[in-house]
């Protein structure tokens, strides 16, 4: 009893961390005649297309970024050639570029009155589009496939990095040619490392609003805004945001398992660092076939969307909204700090607690805050305003709603609920790199408690806490769904300003913003290249 009264504190706040999952589960308990009508109509019209198209857009985008992301991952892992050091942290720059920002130039650049239509028409002689309409279910399928194949990259890259030459050399010794190596040994070695990556993958095209509210796509995220916003039927979008919150447990489960599917031993001290076990040097058509699957997935994630979106930045740039634009950015940056240090805040102390007090309580504490970044903006904006709502009705004079939705209380609350696990991660990470033995030498020497994590772990953690504030900092600035919503008033961040520009086929403003946020977004890549460099 002891220990789960010190833990209490702790419950609560992964308890409020989860409130949007808890009223999402105890919306279902208001089920009666009305609302089991409106089920069943949905049912019948907008269920199925919500079912169907997200279904497709997950298969199609979970192919793509599987065989992008692991190609790449080949590419610079077992092969040498002209450009690899480069392409090794040049394939995580997409990782910058928010999808919705891809979407919005590519539609500027390849719409029907888009610079290349226009140009092919006056050259051709030519009437009517030229190419298909890129808002559609496939080019949502290529937006989100160049924006998230970083994250199969990553996690294959790191599985192959250990083993994979070292094992492809000795199938070489055995006779095996170089496409069946690829086929038994590669492909095999990193298959949880994909299936983990494409779990992620799909987790963020199921979060997406951005994407799909632009491209018309019918989707969970787009008909739980609807459903709200729209046709102002908060259990309709309740039980939309339940259904999606469980395709999304059904991806978190598959993708811990394949993470607990990756683990390999190493060889240490058996030519790990000897010439046989080098990557395999390419010349002539090999390499250049190698070379191009490390390029086009940079050329068609990163480098045309950037330049799509500067045309127009350069074309108007004396039209420019300068005096909003820094209030836009103010916005973003205020809000961006107090969550940073909100939930950095929160997970240096949850994790210390896990540290000191490592009993059942605090694990599942610490477990139910890990869960939080799986939860998308749309389900969390659903969860935190029900129960406003429910309080409000039977509270009429309560100041609740107001502080929640005109103060930036509630949108700051949303942004803990999704990123604290961000920051924990990352806290964890730090802590166990610090050996068990300080602690045990510290007590005997009479520091514990507070002055322990401010005398001993404190000074060994800075990096650690600056790389989630960090971290966290760029997740703010680039979210939309719960921003979008819950801001305060006269509060537009520039996601939001991009998003509504880009609506409103304003996408010459709507570059301003855009490119400030693949800025931003460029901070965590640079970090975890040199991360990723360092031996």
């Amino acid at each position: 009893m002891t220990r789960w009264w010190g833990a209490a504190p702790l419950l609560l706040i992964a308890l409020l961390l989860m409130l949007p999952v808890v009223s999402l589960l105890g919306s279902w308990l208001q089920l009666d005649a009305a609302a089991l009508a409106v089920l069943a109509e949905m049912g019948r019209t907008v269920l199925p297309d919500y079912v169907v198209t997200s279904l497709l857009l997950c298969v199609s985008v979970a192919v793509g970024v599987a065989v992008v992301g692991m190609a790449s991952a080949c590419a610079v892992t077992l092969f040498d050639f002209p450009g690899r050091r480069i392409f090794e942290w040049a394939l995580l720059l997409p990782l910058a570029m928010p999808a919705y920002v891809v979407a919005y130039a590519y539609t500027d650049f390849l719409q029907f009155s888009g610079p290349l239509q226009t140009a092919l028409r006056e050259t051709l002689g030519v009437r009517g589009r030229v190419f298909p309409e890129i808002r559609n279910t496939a080019g949502a399928v290529w937006v989100f496939t160049f924006s998230l194949y970083p994250y199969v990259y990553l996690l294959a890259r790191t599985a192959l990095t250990e083993r994979a030459s070292q094992l492809m050399e000795a199938a070489r010794l055995l006779g095996a040619p170089l496409a069946r190596r690829v086929r038994e040994v590669a492909l095999p070695l990193a298959r949880p490392a994909v299936a983990a990556g494409v779990a992620l993958a799909l987790m963020e095209t199921l979060a997406d609003f951005g994407v799909a509210s632009y491209f018309g796509i019918q989707t969970f995220s787009a008909g739980i805004y609807k459903a709200w916003l729209a046709m102002d039927m908060p259990l309709a979008a309740a039980q939309l945001a339940t259904l999606l919150l469980a395709l999304v447990a059904l991806l978190m489960w598959l993708e811990r398992r394949a993470q607990r599917r990756m683990r390999f031993s190493t060889l240490r001290g058996q030519g790990a660092g000897s010439a046989d076990a080098q990557p395999l040097q390419l010349r002539g058509a090999r390499a250049a076939v190698v070379w191009l699957a490390c390029a086009l997935p940079i050329l068609f994630g990163f480098v045309l969307p950037v330049v799509f979106m500067l045309r127009p930045l350069l074309g108007g740039w004396d039209d420019l909204p300068w005096d909003q634009f820094s209030q836009w950015s103010f916005n973003s940056v205020r809000l961006a700090v107090l969550s940073a240090a909100a939930a950095t805040a929160l997970a240096l102390l949850l994790a210390f607690a896990q540290r000191m007090r490592p009993g059942f309580a605090t694990r599942w504490a610490v477990q139910i805050a890990s869960l939080g970044y799986a939860v998308p903006g749309a389900v969390i904006v659903v969860g935190l305003l029900l129960p406003v709502g429910w309080w409000m009705t039977a509270r009429p004079d309560s100041t609740l709603g107001y502080w929640i939705t005109a103060t930036a209380l509630g949108i700051v609350w949303a942004y803990l609920v999704r990123f604290t696990a961000v920051a924990l991660q990352s806290v964890q990470s730090g802590y166990a790199r610090v050996p068990a033995s300080l602690d045990d030498s510290a007590r005997m020497l009479g520091t514990t408690g507070l002055a322990l994590a401010l005398r001993v772990h404190w000074p060994l953690l800075r990096r650690s806490t600056a790389a989630a504030a960090l971290l966290v900092f760029v997740d703010v600035m680039k979210e939309l769904p719960a921003t979008l919503v819950l801001r305060p008033f006269n509060s537009d961040t520039l996601a939001v300003v991009t998003y509504q520009l880009a609506r409103d086929e304003r996408l010459g403003e709507a570059a301003l913003p855009a490119l400030t946020l693949v800025l931003v977004g460029l901070l965590p890549v640079i970090m975890l290249s040199r991360t990723l460099r360092q031996r």
